[in-house]
């Protein structure tokens, strides 16, 4: 464990000359002398193994001395001490692991802390599962499995969960059956039309949220499943017009009717059959109007600084710009374009890691994307579990965090200059942002372009595609969760808009790895039920500038 957080144990052959490409080089340091020469302590490594770690790594470690008269290179900055202490602490790391007897005393203070850090974990989140106020089935049986992945025998677990119960007076919840209604279109089963048909319904998608790739990713299904792509977009067109056909004619029986109530669990108060869930939550407060500073004397009164996770935090001035897509081929969610007044905040430099992440929610580890490490953006994130860790961190830290509304996220992407993408108004280039290039496998993909990566690649890996406020991956590697819920644009000037107080769906920006190259533009939006996660969305966050 490290600063509470278990590292992942990464040591590349050979090894990165770029510090940025591994984060192995920064253990040298740790209390524990198999992180300090990236092993696994589980595995039992032998003496060859430790030998040759220690060996490779002050050869690296040699390689980086003559930056030591180079003191404003950038890795100069980065490596620091370790460019003099590195050797000494690798070395010392060797000589505990190859005596048996020191090595024995190791074992058992490490076996002892994990044990204790698994107590202290498991009671961390027993106290989270229980904090509205009852433990659900599936949140002890998720306690259950965090407690055997940490050695914690399942009496134990539960006779932890016992004693919290009994102290807190909590009890068991007994969920009520979930009803779900969904709105389809009647179809003669067993062709591959009707097929195609189920999954768009299933998509839950209409022709205001649909982006461009999900439209060219349900293309792809229907060729793939033998239909012409001619014949699968006439039906999408269809389909979407049915859906705003049926859209229309429920807006128009809500207008008629008064109201009916929506009861906490998302159906309906009164009797009858259940309602479509919609979601309603608090929209954050703008903070009151402060003195009108320049952007100048804002940057000097509100320094960028590091939260209490290490992320790094920039300071967004105050700004006017133009929102939505003013140009000719824009489509209809980006539309129209309007004037927006914002007022500083805070953002975070990059997307919220894993690492980040599972110090909130250590269970979450067991939802990594594949072969993805601690600096990999978080995925199989809700914007109900974003918005729960920023609660967190909130308490935490005694500040404001928060999701960042659209205009906020759309502000510190493309500036007051009205740029395309969050680095300027250029394309078709693999040092920009991670998105569908040659490595992928989408129909869509740029076959002529190579970014460097299949999935998701760490945050920070496309520095030259920084937006101009300094706010790296913006564009690509993965979609972003805003705060608002999905409306159509209105064509008035604003000023801090929260968007609407409720709704079905809640906006996503940014595009994504699974992206075409044109998707990754600052105006692009797509949107979802607040409680949808996938591989490739996840978000950063906002702090309000305090008085």
């Amino acid at each position: 464990m490290h600063d509470g957080v278990k590292c992942e144990v990464v040591f590349p052959t050979p090894l990165p000359d770029d510090p940025q490409k591994w984060d192995g080089w920064n253990k040298y340091k740790s209390t524990n002398p198999y992180e300090r020469l990236c092993l696994d302590a589980e595995q039992n490594p032998t003496n060859e193994l430790i030998e040759e770690h220690c060996r490779e790594l002050l050869r690296w470690w040699q390689k980086k001395l003559p930056l030591k008269n180079q003191p404003s290179n950038p890795v100069a900055q980065l490596l620091r001490a370790g460019l003099d202490e590195s050797s000494r602490y690798l070395t010392e790391a060797r000589m505990e692991l190859l005596d048996p007897e020191r090595r024995k005393k190791v074992d058992a203070v490490l076996a002892a802390e994990a044990e204790q850090q698994a107590i202290a974990e498991f009671n961390k989140v027993l106290s989270f599962s229980i904090a509205d106020g009852g433990l659900r089935p599936e949140e002890e049986k998720a306690l259950q499995r965090f407690g055997a992945e940490h050695g914690l025998s399942e009496e134990k677990v539960l006779e932890f969960i016992e004693a919290k119960l009994k102290e807190t007076g909590t009890t068991r919840i007994v969920p009520e059956p979930e009803v779900k209604v969904e709105t389809t279109v009647a179809v003669a089963p067993g062709d591959t039309k009707s097929e195609f048909l189920r999954v768009l319904q299933l998509s839950g998608l209409d022709g205001e949220s649909m982006t461009d790739d999900q439209r060219d990713a349900l293309i792809n299904i229907a060729e793939n499943s033998g239909l012409d792509p001619g014949d699968a977009e006439d039906m999408v067109d269809e389909y979407l017009e049915e859906i705003d056909r049926k859209q229309i004619a429920d807006i128009t029986k809500a207008k008629a009717k008064p109201p009916t109530p929506v009861g906490r669990n998302g159906t309906s108060a009164g009797k009858g059959s259940p309602k479509v869930k919609v979601v309603e939550e608090p929209v954050p407060v703008a903070t009151p109007k402060r003195a009108v500073l320049s952007p100048q004397q804002e940057r000097k009164r509100y320094p960028n600084y590091s939260n209490s996770l290490g992320g790094q935090m920039f300071l967004i001035p105050s700004g006017e710009f133009i929102m939505g897509n003013p140009f000719p081929d824009a489509p209809p969610n980006e539309t129209p374009h309007f004037r927006v007044t914002v007022t500083r905040f805070y953002m975070s430099r990059f997307p919220i890691t894993n690492a980040h992440y599972e110090a909130f929610d250590p269970l979450h580890k067991s939802k990594r994307a594949p072969a993805t490490g601690d600096r990999h953006p978080v995925v199989y994130v809700s914007s109900l579990d974003a918005m729960k860790f920023c609660q967190w961190l909130s308490m935490r830290e005694r500040k404001k965090y928060r999701l960042p509304t659209e205009a906020e996220w759309e502000y510190a992407a493309k500036g007051t200059d009205g740029r395309r993408y969050p680095w300027g108004n250029f394309d078709k280039r693999g040092d920009l942002a991670n998105f569908a290039d040659k490595n992928t496998s989408f129909a869509w993909s740029d076959r002529q372009i190579d970014d460097g990566y299949a999935e998701s690649a760490p945050v920070g890996s496309f520095p030259r595609g920084a937006s101009p406020f300094g706010i790296e991956d913006m564009s690509g590697n993965i979609w972003e969760w805003c705060s608002n819920f999905f409306e159509q644009y209105k064509p008035t000037p604003k000023t801090d808009p929260h968007g609407p107080p409720s709704g079905t769906k809640r906006v996503y920006r940014g595009g994504s790895w699974k992206s075409r190259f044109a998707s990754l533009r600052t105006t692009t939006r797509s949107a979802n039920l607040p409680n949808f996660s996938c591989n490739d969305l996840g978000f950063r966050i906002v702090c309000e500038c305090e008085s």
